[in-house]
């Protein structure tokens, strides 16, 4: 795997949990309750990849050509508490970044990169414990987006603006302080490129974003107080969870030397069922294992002459196995990283031929979560993962190497067995 590769893949795990480790030593000292509502400013960051559509109507449809890369964002906000436990507030954050596609061959490079953007719109929560928030979102995007070549600059660039969804977490660390970890969706409208009305560029965004907010007011009390699960975070745990997320293949013909293409994307949903266990230590410390499995939608899809013929890629299913090391924020909120190995099954099809090759890829995982329980054996969590895959020849051997690399969230549930 390249570096930049490894860099990417730790840059958002580490982040988190960072912050992690120094709230676990701070938290003793706060108050039981916690005051969610008021004004509050944030900064953060994360990573995620792109998937272009690419459609030149009525002929054919390409979906996608795939980037990855990390982003910083600053964010304002306010939160006005319903009832208890029911949050409402509105938001905006301004970010920028390089998720990006790059061409290159020989001397020559292009990239189409999504430099910088904003979103504004709303939150509903419900609050886990009275430090630790649940939450849905909702609004407005809009990007930019710049295609660039060596030696001329930028050579096109156009706005998009659309849509935002996404889910998170956010947990008290100390006084004014709170920590997020959240996965966001995006889909841009189709832009003419050159308003010639031939061919047609559709963007979607996956995204998770790590971050810290300052909260005005906060550390003056106030907010409800209940009592928490008594959760032992020793044990062995089932569960299962729902995510989606992007994956990028890398392509390079190593024959053309300088040849390099990041990527075909591909996007989709997932279901996972997994099995673990962990060990609570030290009063603040987990550590686990887990394994699990997957069956996944993710899958670039080629259409011609309005679905006469069909082609796609298909990540459809697979396995990681994972330890994880996580710090304690209250007996109920756990911040952790995990890393491990990963095996994914890719499938080549076409209509009317069906499989016309597979492969199956072993790789590495890192990613990062907040986990908090419900009752005394049950917990949900948020996790996001970034795997990197090893290269697989096609056709004659070193002539094509296709590596893919993933960007997924997962929200699931856990049972506590014993």
């Amino acid at each position: 795997m390249s570096l930049n590769r490894w860099i990417l893949a730790g840059s958002v795990a580490v982040s988190i949990f960072s912050g992690a480790a120094f709230a676990a030593d701070e938290v003793a000292e706060a108050p039981t309750g916690y005051n969610w509502t008021g004004f509050y400013i944030g900064l953060g960051g994360g990573a995620g990849a792109v998937n272009h559509t690419i459609s030149v109507p009525p002929l054919f449809s390409f979906s996608g050509i795939g980037g990855e890369g990390i982003f910083g964002e600053l964010t304002v906000g306010y939160d006005h508490m319903l009832s208890d436990r029911m949050l409402l507030g509105v938001f905006a954050d301004g970010r920028m970044g390089n998720i990006q596609t790059s061409l290159n061959i020989g001397p020559f490079g292009a990239d189409i990169t999504a430099d910088h953007g904003f979103d504004v719109g709303l939150r509903a929560g419900y609050l886990i414990t009275p430090r630790t928030l649940a939450y849905v979102l909702a609004g407005y995007s809009w990007q930019h987006f710049d295609v660039s070549a060596t030696g001329f600059g930028s050579v096109y660039d156009w706005n998009g603006g659309g849509f935002v969804i996404g889910k998170g977490f956010e947990t008290a660390i100390t006084g004014n302080l709170t920590m997020k970890a959240e996965y966001r969706y995006a889909q841009y409208g189709a832009e003419d490129v050159f308003d010639a009305g031939f061919l047609f560029v559709k963007p979607a965004t996956h995204t998770f974003h790590a971050g810290l907010n300052y909260r005005f007011g906060a550390s003056n009390g106030g907010g409800a107080a209940w009592d928490t699960p008594d959760y032992d975070w020793t044990g062995l745990k089932i569960g299962g969870s729902f995510g989606s997320g992007a994956l990028v293949h890398d392509i390079s013909i190593p024959p053309l030397a300088g040849f390099g293409f990041n990527g075909i994307g591909a996007e989709g949903f997932f279901g996972e069922v997994s099995v673990g266990y962990d060990w609570e230590f030290g009063n603040d410390w987990v550590v686990g294992v887990l394994a699990d499995g997957r069956y996944s939608s993710i899958a670039t899809e080629l259409n011609i002459l309005g679905g006469l013929f069909n082609a796609a890629i298909d990540a459809d299913y697979g396995f990681d196995v994972l330890g994880r090391v996580g710090k304690k924020i209250d007996g109920a909120t756990l911040v952790y990283a995990t890393a491990g190995y990963a095996w994914q099954h890719f499938d080549i099809n076409a209509s009317g031929i069906g499989s016309i090759y597979d492969w199956g890829a072993s790789g590495f995982v890192v990613g990062a979560g907040v986990e908090a329980a419900l009752s005394e054996r049950t917990a949900i969590n948020l996790e996001y993962r970034y795997t990197g895959y090893q290269g697989e020849d096609f056709g004659f051997p070193g002539f094509v190497d296709v590596s893919p690399s993933s960007h997924t969230v997962r929200a699931g549930f856990k049972f506590k067995l014993f």
